[in-house]
């Protein structure tokens, strides 16, 4: 095994995709995987203050991950943010299959979804157990 330098971990193209067919749709759509800072946008979307508390805000997950992840022929994203609630309204067997394909892409695991899902808990500024 040799060790990558900075040079060739920056440089590396990592992205991965895939084509998903949507028959409901009439066609296929074509999925990216996300960079760090996408994922953590996305999660952090799922997160939400109330009081002293993060808790789950699951509302339209899928369609969130699936904007970020949809891309034309281009690379270029085929959604905005604004786009999630009318995505959201889209068949929910398709964007299933779709945030699927999208959470492999990006390393989402089951285990990660049921993290978000019970919520965080306490915040930055509260001490927790691991310091």
């Amino acid at each position: 095994m040799s060790l990558l330098s900075r040079e060739q971990i920056l440089a590396a193209d990592d992205r991965t995709y895939e084509v998903v067919a949507c028959p409901e749709w009439g066609g296929d759509v074509r999925l990216r995987s996300l960079t760090g800072a996408e994922r953590d946008e996305w999660e952090n979307s799922m997160i939400r203050q109330v009081g002293k508390k993060q808790v789950a805000n699951m509302r339209n997950a899928r369609a969130k991950l699936v904007a970020l992840s949809a891309v034309d022929g281009d690379g270029q994203l085929l959604f905005t943010p604004s786009d999630v609630i009318k995505l959201g309204s889209k068949n929910a067997a398709a964007l299933d299959r779709l945030f699927e394909t999208a959470q492999r892409l990006s390393g989402v695991t089951d285990e990660d979804m049921k993290e978000i899902e019970e919520g965080f808990g306490e915040t930055q500024d509260e001490p927790s157990a691991t310091g």
